[in-house]
């Protein structure tokens, strides 16, 4: 048995890790509510774009939202994990923390590595979308989505669509329209659709406008990635005072 001393210097230390393991474990359940948000976000303001590519798309908005209802749960483990002063559900909420780390870790880098093939992929699928756009095909409503609500049209230009089957038959399509009534006659004339339809492609304005978002996501995911190696450390410390504790009094 250790002297009285001993065991008198450990307990404040216990109880110090313990505040600060508590207060991270509501930190880390806050940021498992932030990821949940970001991946709902990702996934709701990515919609149309990844459905544009859905061949190569990425699976970082899906893995931020499983992540985070995983941390949400958790999150309230860990304190009570630590009220308890359990040293194995300690050790389990560590060995969480670090399933968390990497799983956030994959998807940060998912996100970065998808934001720069961003271009070379949706050149391909707009060219795509723009050569096989029809009111059967899977992409049309992205594609339409798209045009509608940028305001852009085409590839690089509303001429884009020129030379295209469904220009042949119906000229541009609708959702290019600065206004509600565009006339078939209008759309089918490039002179005149030149004041009716939107000018600026959607190229441009889609890459910028999901380089922005990816690098969101990605930037998030790697701060609270890094964030878990505190309680990652903190759990270890704990749970390792508590069990000296238990052996010393022993």
């Amino acid at each position: 048995m250790s002297p009285p001393s001993r065991r008198l210097q450990t307990k404040p230390v216990i109880t110090c890790l313990k505040t600060f393991l508590i207060s991270y474990s509501l930190i880390f359940w806050a940021t498992g509510v932030i990821l949940l948000a970001v991946g709902v976000w990702g996934k709701v303001s990515l919609e149309n774009y990844l459905a544009l590519a859905a061949d190569q798309s990425t699976n970082a908005p899906y893995v931020l939202i499983g992540t985070g209802a995983c941390i949400i749960v958790f999150g309230l483990f860990g304190c009570f994990a630590t009220c308890r002063g359990s040293p194995w559900m300690l050790k389990l909420y560590a060995m969480f923390l670090t399933l968390v780390f990497l799983a956030e870790l994959v998807a940060g880098i998912s996100g970065f590595i998808f934001r720069h093939e961003l271009k070379h992929i949706l050149d391909k699928a707009f060219t795509t979308a723009v050569k096989q756009y029809n009111t059967t095909d899977s992409h049309h409503n992205a594609l339409d989505t798209i045009q509608s609500t940028l305001g852009c049209c085409g590839i690089n230009t509303y001429t884009d669509w020129n030379g295209t089957a469904y220009f042949k038959e119906n000229g541009i399509p609708t959702s290019c329209c600065k206004t509600k009534h565009c006339s078939p006659e209008v759309l089918k004339d490039l002179k005149q659709a030149a004041t009716e339809v939107y000018e600026q492609g959607c190229f441009s304005v889609v890459s910028t406008k999901m380089e922005a978002n990816l690098g969101i996501i990605a930037g998030v995911s790697f701060g609270i990635a890094f964030f878990q190696l505190i309680g990652m450390f903190l759990a270890c410390c704990l749970s390792r005072y508590i069990t000296n504790n238990q052996y010393e009094m022993v």
